[in-house]
């Protein structure tokens, strides 16, 4: 496999990736960052000439690695007291995401990895063992007491979540979307910093004002989005609506960072479909879902 058929490669497990990570971290926002580090690390041991014989199995290795280090480094993995009772049926899929990614976060990691990589990614126990660095025994009972810790979390009900955020920050956003709503681009240009950075996730990055000013000229041509004010993960977010899809769900969201009154950082996840698959979000009230 050459450098071209490696990337290409990397390309085409990206989604399956971020599902692992973003479910390992708790968050479809840091589990692509986590995501990217990996992506970067496989790269360079590639370039510096790492023999490898299972790509996917290896890339996965290092996504967990990445993961723990994340979740260290932030202090954000938790335990809970599961039961004895073990359990050897599958969960289904659609139970796993109705879960939902802060779930995971309360199984202690070698069962939040089990229970992805088997449940969620179809591996074998023997395959679990390998990625995680444990014996077959421990990651079948870590399987078995993942599962009937997410059993016992999807019975219990879940409270309202309410996004946290300032009347500026709901303010900012606010007049984002509906200038977004409006197709006044020219307006949005004059709220960059001139440092403004611009990760298209998946695609591109960008740095300056000239330098993304086309990035909005794209969307200015296209007249199939609708764009919502909403949150996720708490986070004050534009919420894209494809008109030839389902109106019920976002196509794609965007996340903006702020200094003061400047935009310093937009997060578009257009080219990452995959994050949200199970992204925790909500449509805000006070701008509606309109397109130009």
């Amino acid at each position: 496999m050459n450098t071209e058929d490696f990337e290409k490669r990397l390309g085409e497990l990206r989604p399956r990736l971020h599902r692992y990570c973003a479910r390992m971290v708790g968050s479809t926002v840091d589990g692509e960052d986590v995501l990217q580090d990996t992506l970067i690390k496989a790269l360079r041991a590639w370039e510096e000439g790492t023999a490898v014989e299972n790509v996917e199995a290896w890339l996965l290795r290092i996504a967990h690695n990445t993961s723990l280090d994340f979740l260290r480094r932030r202090s954000r993995n938790k335990v809970v007291p599961l039961t004895d009772n073990l359990e050897d049926t599958p969960m289904p899929e659609a139970d796993i995401v109705a879960v939902g990614f802060q779930a995971f976060l309360q199984l202690p990691e070698l069962q939040r990895c089990a229970v992805i990589l088997k449940d969620v990614l179809g591996y074998s126990v023997d395959e679990i063992a390998a990625i995680a660095d444990c014996t077959p025994a421990a990651a079948k009972s870590a399987l078995q007491r993942g599962r009937v810790a997410l059993r016992q979390l999807a019975q219990m009900s879940d409270d309202t979540r309410l996004p946290l955020m300032s009347d500026v920050d709901r303010q900012k956003m606010t007049a984002y979307v509906r200038l977004f709503q409006s197709g006044d681009f020219d307006a949005i240009r004059t709220m960059l910093a001139y440092d403004v950075k611009l990760d298209l996730v998946n695609r591109l990055k960008l740095q300056g004002r000239e330098s993304i000013s086309r990035y909005f000229t794209r969307y200015a041509e296209e007249t199939k989005w609708r764009f919502a004010f909403g949150v996720v993960e708490g986070r004050p977010a534009m919420l894209v609506f494809d008109n030839a899809g389902s109106v019920e769900r976002p196509a794609h969201f965007i996340l903006l960072d702020w200094r003061e009154s400047r935009i310093v950082a937009i997060r578009d996840f257009l080219f990452a479909p995959y994050a949200i698959e199970a992204v925790d979000w909500a449509r805000l009230g006070g701008t509606g879902m309109r397109g130009r």
